[in-house]
């Protein structure tokens, strides 16, 4: 994909974070890893609903502007996105945002580690609870790296949560996803409890992420304490 077109596809789904409610103001930010190994990412206290591509900062590992427009600069949390790119080489993408159902989770600290629908299951795996960082200093990229080998999603502590991906769309689809199961597991348990798949077919459901060619980490079958049941 050349450049003009991912800067385009980055302000799309900046756009579409926005239309969901899964940002407000100035929240959440977006990134994405070029061939030379630099990074396209959103600009600091500019809504998602506003991101043009002329407006994309180009970025080095150490987080230090490249190029951009004067007066825009990256926000303090791309030190969790170069975490990731660091710590993954299959990673090409970082979305962060507050999506209302998953983020209730992380208010909730409940893990979201229900094995309760099938696309999740097969595609995410559970969803861990990282540790609480405070947020622009290292504290976030420290909490959620022993997590990264294993997960393309997290949730956050009290903040939101966070999606890796081998592209922009891919990781999109991650954070999209682990907020409709957020919402579904919701429902479910006002209406009367959220009941998980048996185990022998969940290991049947990840055995098939090669033959759909699913890309990223899976945990495997791993259980957190998310006071659900």
């Amino acid at each position: 994909m050349d450049l003009q077109n991912l800067k385009e596809q980055i302000c799309d789904v900046c756009h579409k974070m926005w239309q969901l409610g899964w940002v407000a103001a100035n929240d959440g930010n977006v990134s994405a890893k070029l061939e030379d190994g630099t990074f396209l990412c959103t600009p600091t206290g500019m809504s998602k609903s506003f991101i043009t591509p002329e407006k994309l900062l180009r970025i080095n590992a150490k987080g230090e502007v490249l190029e951009g427009a004067e007066g825009l600069r990256p926000s303090s949390e791309i030190k969790m996105h170069l975490r990731c790119y660091d710590k993954r080489p299959d990673v090409w993408s970082v979305i962060h945002a507050h999506p209302p159902g998953a983020t209730g989770f992380a208010v909730a600290h409940k893990a979201m580690d229900m094995y309760n629908m099938i696309e999740d299951v097969a595609v995410i795996g559970s969803v861990p609870l990282t540790p609480y960082g405070t947020p622009s200093t290292s504290e976030v990229p420290d909490a959620i790296e022993p997590y990264l080998e294993e997960h393309d999603v997290m949730l956050l502590e009290n903040h939101g949560a966070l999606a890796v991906g081998s592209d922009v769309i891919t990781a999109f689809y991650r954070m999209e996803s682990l907020e409709l199961w957020a919402k579904i597991t919701i429902n479910a348990v006002i209406l009367g409890g959220s009941h998980d798949i048996s185990r022998e077919n969940i290991q049947k459901l990840i055995d098939l992420r090669s033959f759909y060619r699913v890309t990223g980490r899976h945990p495997g079958y791993k259980k957190y304490d998310n006071g659900l049941r």
